[in-house]
């Protein structure tokens, strides 16, 4: 009986078990198809079906070892037997949200964009084309170090034209470029850092990571920054995708648990113009990619959960050269007023599903009414504490969802504090309405 008990064990550890398996603690040795087929003449030549519980520990251990086989080929450095590479293309799929891509090969290393060839896909399998005239051309704009694949192995981030170079309606990256590459915005060297929000979420059930299935863990409070097997639930992941950013090049500077367990954020900055763009979508495909391999589901929703909890944001701190030099407390005050005339534009804009979050609960303002205020997570925008001492620094725009498109947000807020002018009468009744002397 301890016997039959102790095999049972064997054949079924826990999921907290299976997760941790590395190859370096799987002990067996290769079997190949003749030591299968010895087992298995052993087994008919014996007719012991006592030895069933045996055969499978060997099968158990034929599987690891086929793991170990495939982990060796996913780590193989092909560096020193050939200059070619593998590029993975990257885009943004029909949804506007969804990240697709695929892999050539490249006959040499390369260090800029301009080096890669344009590409094509099938727009009508992802909601970009019709069948008929289904082809989306592919332009390389920007390159990363695949933490994946390793050597000199390329990410390219890429947006999407019509055979004829016209932007498809989804390509939001070639407007922001526009708005990027006006000289009064060059001047202005604009800098963003972005808190990108997320959720993991259970395979197949879609609840969020360690809570029960169907049921809640205990009330937000203990969570935020929290350490500890009941406080903290996906850490690894977190952990993992801090260093995939880091090899990979992303300007990514920091990481933690957020208010809702199971709900993480990492911030990317400062980049300046288009950049930030880029570097926020590549780091969204890396964290697709390591959820995917653990088998955990991630979601920019940004109200995961309806109730009292915190919905996931993607805050964009943002500030001009004019902004951060002496006097920029004046500039900024100019910026939150163009703001507060173009709100509706924005809100348009800040992701689907917002007005589930903004609703001015949960560190958020609400959805209809534009404020601002010193220091207060509660406002549509927030000027932190050391920017009014210092009169100069950065603004929060706290309005944009977990899902937002990067290269929108970024590009509108240059736009407005920069490129558009309201009319005198409307920035003097603006300017009283929320108490801002400029």
């Amino acid at each position: 009986m301890k016997i039959r008990q102790a095999m049972a064990q064997i054949m079924a550890p826990t999921i907290q078990c299976q997760m941790r398996i590395t190859k370096n603690s799987l002990t067996a040795s290769p079997m190949t198809a003749k030591t299968w087929s010895s087992l298995l003449l052993k087994q008919k030549k014996s007719g012991n079906t006592k030895s069933l519980s045996k055969f499978r520990v060997y099968a158990l251990k034929s599987e690891n070892s086929t793991i170990n086989r495939l982990e060796n080929l996913l780590n193989l450095d092909v560096t020193p037997y050939t200059d070619k590479i593998i590029a993975e293309y990257i885009w943004i799929g029909g949804s506007g949200i969804d990240l697709r891509s695929k892999s050539r090969t490249i006959s040499r290393p390369v260090e800029h964009p301009s080096e890669l060839p344009k590409w094509n896909y099938d727009g009508s399998s992802t909601g970009q084309a019709p069948g008929e005239d289904s082809e989306v051309i592919l332009y390389p704009q920007a390159i990363f170090k695949d933490p994946f694949r390793g050597g000199n192995n390329i990410l390219v981030i890429c947006d999407t034209y019509t055979p004829a170079g016209e932007p498809i309606p989804t390509n939001k990256r070639a407007r922001a470029a526009e708005i990027f590459s006006n000289q009064k915005v060059i001047n202005e060297v604009p800098w963003y850092g972005i808190e990108q929000e997320y959720t993991l979420m259970q395979t197949n059930v879609r609840w969020p990571l360690g809570w029960p299935v169907g049921g809640y863990p205990g009330p937000q409070g203990p969570y935020y920054c929290g350490v500890g097997a009941d406080k903290s639930f996906g850490r690894d992941i977190s952990d993992a995708h801090y260093k995939a950013c880091l090899y990979a090049g992303i300007n990514i500077s920091g990481t933690n648990g957020e208010v809702m367990p199971g709900q993480w954020e990492y911030q990317v900055g400062p980049s300046v113009g288009i950049e930030a763009g880029d570097h926020i979508w590549c780091s969204r495909y890396l964290l697709e990619r390591i959820t995917e391999q653990i088998g955990v589901v991630l979601t920019l929703d940004p109200k995961p959960i309806e109730g009292d909890w915190n919905g996931a944001g993607c805050h964009t701190n943002y500030s001009t050269k004019s902004m951060r030099e002496e006097g920029g407390f004046e500039v900024i005050k100019k910026a939150i007023l163009n703001l507060s005339l173009r709100h509706k534009e924005h809100i348009s804009a800040y992701g689907e599903g917002n007005e589930r979050r903004l609703t001015g609960k949960h560190e958020t303002a609400s959805i209809n009414t534009f404020s601002w205020g010193v220091a207060n997570r509660g406002c549509s925008i927030r000027v932190g504490r050391d920017t009014e001492k210092q009169g100069k620094g950065y603004l929060e725009d706290r309005r944009p969802a977990s899902n937002m498109d990067p290269y929108i947000v970024t590009s509108l807020l240059a736009e407005t504090t920069l490129l558009w002018e309201p009319t005198l009468e409307a920035e003097a009744l603006a300017a009283q309405k929320l108490s801002l002397k400029v």
